[in-house]
């Protein structure tokens, strides 16, 4: 098995739920950090949702923070000690309450 470390950016994220990282087939893949940035300088809400694959696509997906308050011209690290392990087909995304106005890193560990 391989273990591969990445970091996965998207900027300019709007009010869409953006697709930042899909886990790859035959992978396993350990979150190890994310951070959303403010680039605007009014305050804004950031979420991330992990969105699940398979027979419970959907009904599975779940918001690993909603609405966070993100200041202007910066950052918050929301997964700080926390680890979220997607398989196969997962989805990992980003949104933003106001259009380009977030961007986003995500730490990762790739297992195949």
């Amino acid at each position: 098995m391989a273990n591969t470390f990445k970091s996965v950016t998207s900027g300019s994220i709007g009010t869409a739920l953006t697709d930042v990282y899909t886990c790859p087939s035959s992978t396993t893949t350990i979150v190890l950090g994310a951070s959303m940035s403010n680039t605007l300088t009014n305050p804004i809400g950031g979420s991330i949702k992990l969105a699940k694959n398979g027979t419970s696509a959907g009904e599975d997906d779940v918001f690993v923070v909603k609405n966070a308050p993100v200041p202007a011209g910066s950052s918050i690290e929301v997964m700080a000690g926390n680890k979220v392990v997607m398989e196969a087909s997962d989805k990992l995304q980003f949104q933003s309450d106001t259009a380009d106005s977030l961007d986003s890193i995500v730490s990762i560990l790739e297992i195949t």
